[in-house]
């Protein structure tokens, strides 16, 4: 295995991160598939709360 030096290192990761592709698709489409869990479990829950008048 080649030692490979810091600068060369940093050039790679550099231009290997505009070539990430659907990284940031998916990482929305997950935030968004959270958020509508956390919101429908708040919708469905919510109904079962008892109101003590």
């Amino acid at each position: 295995m080649a030692h490979t030096p810091h600068t060369d290192w940093l050039a790679a990761a550099a231009t290997a991160a505009g070539q990430q592709g659907p990284g940031n698709l998916l990482r929305v489409i997950l935030v968004v598939m959270v958020l509508g869990c956390v919101l429908t479990a708040w919708f469905l829950l919510r109904g079962y709360k008892r109101k003590d008048d």
